[in-house]
């Protein structure tokens, strides 16, 4: 080859991509786009209150309880893997929650760590079973949907006496000096002086509409960042992407793909006991269909935030922004003359379109046909 021709092939391989180009290999285009078109819908048809401040605190609180099961979920798929059972994590995780605060009495500081260590133990029996029987993660992590929601029916009516509902939390908690951080708003101080400034809505009698942001919201957005930092930013997101892209390939450059995905199985097991924790101390009690169907939303939320179901390939924001979709939908509806069962077939459209946005982008990434 003559060294014009070499220095012809350098230069196409040094070419720098264009924008345009970088922003449709992003895997998050299509939720920011959904996002933008839902956002101009509702700005169309619904009450102008829906996106007052306290409108818009009032649609990303389930955005957030949501998100933080999406964003756990897409960091699995991104691996390669399912977990079908984490909304039945979450009605198992808050019965053992409620449990050790209200019939044994434990103070949050144990109760708290041990809701997060049995949930992790249960992930990585996922996991273990997962890659040592080589049977598909959705098979295993169905099959654990069933065993955790039955455990967690029987588990509270031993604790109760037969009812399927466990309250006494919030006077358990109470007091408690990790209570504000797993529970209620956060920030009020400073919602006091915004209110006082007259930036921010308030009542007649001059105290804010929104006293604070919900505590939900604040772990949403720090995981949001934390996912996205380690997807991008550190070896263990290259392994992730890896594990999920080529098992076989990443195992045989060194990636500890089996540690990976057992991880990741044991975070997602713990982004279900969050939203377990948080949602029965602001409920103040726990019952048997806590969690119901949101292992589908979530995944849901997280194949809209731009996840193959094949693996390699995802994002934490779009997971992010898949969820505060779901959360504008269904409060969003609320504010519209629209019949609220419009949001069962707004979550199956939103799906198809989704699978197929993604594979187009897929196919213009890795070039297939």
């Amino acid at each position: 080859m003559s060294e014009d021709a070499a220095q012809a092939v350098r230069d196409e391989r040094m070419k720098a991509e264009g924008l345009g180009a970088r922003i449709l290999k992003r895997p998050e285009l299509g939720a920011v786009a959904g996002f933008i078109l839902v956002t101009v819908f509702f700005l169309l048809t619904a009450d102008p209150a829906m996106f007052t401040f306290s409108g818009i605190v009032n649609f990303m609180t389930p955005a957030a309880q949501l998100g933080i099961l999406a964003i756990g979920a897409s960091l699995l798929m991104i691996g390669g893997e399912f977990d079908l059972s984490i909304g039945s994590m979450v009605a198992f995780a808050g019965l053992f929650f409620a449990a050790a605060t209200v019939t044994l009495g434990l103070p949050l500081i144990i109760a708290i760590p041990a809701t997060f260590l049995l949930s992790a133990m249960v992930g990585s029996i996922n996991g273990i079973i997962v890659i040592r029987s080589g049977l598909p993660s959705f098979i295993v992590t169905l099959a654990f949907l069933f065993v955790l929601r039955g455990l967690s029916l029987v588990g509270l009516k031993i604790a109760t006496g037969g009812s399927t509902q466990l309250r006494g939390v919030r006077e358990a908690v109470e007091g408690d000096w990790l209570a504000p951080f797993f529970s209620g708003d956060a920030f009020g101080a400073l919602f006091k002086v915004l209110a006082d400034a007259g930036i921010i809505e308030t009542f007649n009698n001059g105290a804010p509409k929104v006293p604070g942001l919900p505590i939900e919201i604040v772990w949403f957005v720090l995981i949001a960042l934390l996912a996205t930092w380690v997807l991008l930013r550190t070896p263990v997101g290259n392994w992730i992407f890896a594990a999920g892209g080529d098992a076989n390939a990443a195992s045989n450059a060194g990636v500890p793909v089996r540690k990976v995905k057992i991880s990741l199985f044991m975070v997602t097991a713990c982004c279900a006991a969050l939203v377990a924790i948080i949602t029965v101390m602001d409920a103040g009690s726990t019952d048997a269909r806590r969690g119901f169907m949101k292992e589908f939303e979530a995944i849901i939320a997280a194949v809209i935030g731009g996840c193959l179901l094949t693996g390699g390939y995802g994002s934490a924001i779009g997971a992010f922004f898949g969820a505060v979709i779901f959360g504008m939908v269904v409060i969003g509806l609320t504010y519209t003359d629209f019949d609220q069962d419009w949001f069962q077939v707004f979550l199956g459209g939103m799906l198809l379109v989704a699978v197929l946005f993604n594979n187009a982008i897929r196919k213009r990434v890795t070039g297939e046909r």
